[in-house]
């Protein structure tokens, strides 16, 4: 069975994240989301990358999180959200996905 891209996962909890907190209008649920594929992206970022590189992924998706809260009200939810969703699925291929 082949495994999916931990860049693929990574910006499908963001975005995942937010279209179920939007759509069942369950803030949690939607941290549920996020908080499993991050987790999930970081098993995968430490066996491929190491400690180091786990981390510094686990803190970009997080900063992605934060950061599209006020990158929101300047362009809007969706756009904010599919913008740092690449950016996170960017890095993670450039630091763990290229190497498998």
């Amino acid at each position: 069975m082949a495994r999916v891209p931990s860049s693929v996962i990574a910006a499908g909890g963001l975005v995942g994240g937010y279209g179920v907190a939007r759509w069942t209008k369950k803030r949690p649920l939607g941290g549920v989301v996020l908080a499993v594929a991050g987790a999930a992206a970081a098993q995968q970022w430490r066996a491929q990358a190491g400690a180091k590189a786990a981390g510094a992924l686990s803190a970009a998706y997080v900063a992605a999180f934060a950061g599209s809260h006020p990158l929101a009200k300047k362009v809007g939810a969706w756009p904010s959200v599919l913008g740092v969703a690449s950016a996170v699925a960017v890095a993670s291929w450039a630091v763990a996905d290229r190497r498998g």
